[in-house]
């Protein structure tokens, strides 16, 4: 049972109500705080992620917490037919709506209200379906990667970004004090927002990586799944087949 870590611990809304709220919150400032807070290397892991997504040519792609459309409009790099992106966080739509229109994209990437645990989409729809640092934000996880799975083709891939947790010295010990003391305090100087940046650590603290995520993958009906850490496992891909 994964321990339920919401952003607004004083508050009687649902895991998925906070989230959206929350990123409603932080929607203007976030692109700003990725990079600053990541030092740009968030960039790499998409890149790294595209590279995987390419070899498998897909012509129509959804991109769950699509947020402000960053991993939808690197797909758009590998030339698919169709891109969605789907977000419960209508300010984070409307940062990304902003992006796709000024690099000319509108009518490749199509950017929709969405809830990830109950997709609109028919069975069987997608060639792919990825989610980067958005998985983490479900409500109930598993219910979430079936409904990705259930909207694939039949060997469509699913291919997951998420944050881990690094495990060797000195890199883990420097990594959770950066998480955990300077994120925080950054994020709520640049964004205003006193919890968004105290709810990442705590939800990535709290959220299964490695084999215990693929774990859920194979419960969720995935195949042939496999993972791999980056950056001295700041974060891990995930890939499973239909």
């Amino acid at each position: 049972m994964i321990n339920q870590v919401v952003p607004y611990t004083d508050s009687d809304k649902s895991k998925k109500e906070q989230v959206s709220e929350m990123f409603d919150d932080i929607s203007p400032r976030y692109d700003l705080l990725n990079r600053l807070l990541s030092m740009g290397i968030d960039k790499g892991w998409r890149k790294t992620l595209i590279k995987l997504l390419e070899k498998e040519q897909p012509e129509t792609i959804l991109d769950i917490a699509t947020g402000t459309a960053d991993l939808a409009i690197a797909e758009s790099k590998i030339k698919p037919k169709s891109i969605i992106g789907v977000d419960i966080s209508e300010g984070m739509l409307a940062m990304g709506r902003e992006k796709v229109s000024k690099l000319g994209l509108a009518k490749l990437i199509t950017l929709e209200t969405g809830d990830s645990e109950n997709l609109k989409f028919a069975n069987n729809t997608f060639d792919a379906v990825t989610v980067a640092f958005g998985v983490r934000n479900f409500e109930h996880l598993k219910k979430g990667l079936e409904e990705m799975n259930r909207v694939l083709k039949p060997g469509g891939s699913a291919m997951i970004l998420e944050f881990s947790q690094p495990q060797k010295f000195p890199f883990k010990q420097i990594y959770f004090f950066y998480f955990r003391t300077v994120l925080p305090l950054v994020g709520k100087l640049v964004s205003g927002h006193s919890k968004a940046y105290t709810y990442l650590p705590e939800s990535v603290a709290s959220f299964p990586y490695g084999k215990d995520f693929a774990a859920i993958m194979k419960e969720a009906n995935f195949k042939d799944i496999q993972w791999k850490a980056l950056t001295f496992g700041i974060c891990t891909i995930y890939t499973g087949k239909k």
